[in-house]
């Protein structure tokens, strides 16, 4: 079988971004490099897929698990039909005040809740179903967060976990770096998981679309 080699040139996402919609104007309020770690955030190119995603899917419930700047939130909730809502987790007060100021500056107090704590905790007193599902926060506990999500999603709903490829260095099996570790064993969790059906994508830093079957 013929397969076309990886796509590592330098200036790919560049160019990418430039031939992707730009992100909404609602997002111009998150400063590029706030909180001075600006490539934490999830982009544009993550963003576009995420706001493709939800016209696709229509949900009601989004988990935002990684509030952060507020940036990702904002990036869903400016796609969301009417009455549907995104929980933000995020367990860093000071971040989550950040992000406050931003979902406010842009008009979407009504539309995003943030919430400070352990995002498991916040998940075990979500009853509702979850129909779409963003994971973005610390990468040892991203199978934690699988795991307590993806019973909960809905018959059509979706996971979305960001930084599953984390730079390439996801293939080195004698890293040892602790959060490429704990990527490595979370995806061979995921693409070993008989409750799931997934797909890893090359957008960016890695993103894995999960659904549960």
């Amino acid at each position: 079988m013929f397969t076309l080699p990886p796509i590592t040139l330098p200036g790919i996402d560049d160019y990418a971004a430039a031939h992707s919609a730009p992100d909404p104007d609602a997002l111009r309020v998150v400063p590029e490099n706030d909180l001075g770690m600006g490539h934490l955030i999830s982009g544009q190119l993550v963003g576009g897929l995420l706001r493709m995603l939800i016209h696709t899917i229509r949900p009601r419930l989004v988990l935002d698990i990684g509030t952060f700047t507020g940036y990702s939130a904002l990036s869903m909730a400016v796609a969301l039909p009417e009455g549907a809502r995104v929980i933000s987790c995020e367990v860093d007060p000071e971040r989550a005040e950040v992000a406050r100021k931003h979902i406010a500056e842009a008009g979407f107090s009504d539309v995003i809740s943030v919430r400070v704590g352990s995002a498991l905790d916040t998940v075990a007193g979500i009853d509702e179903p979850l129909d779409l599902v963003f994971i973005d926060a610390d990468k040892p506990n991203y199978h934690n967060y699988y795991a307590a999500t993806l019973p909960k999603l809905s018959p059509r709903g979706l996971m979305v976990c960001d930084n599953t490829l984390w730079r390439g260095e996801i293939i080195d099996a004698d890293s040892t770096d602790p959060d490429v570790r704990a990527l490595r064993a979370f995806n061979d969790a995921v693409a070993a998981d008989p409750r799931c059906e997934s797909v890893m994508l090359t957008v960016r830093d890695g993103v894995t679309l999960i659904r549960r079957v």
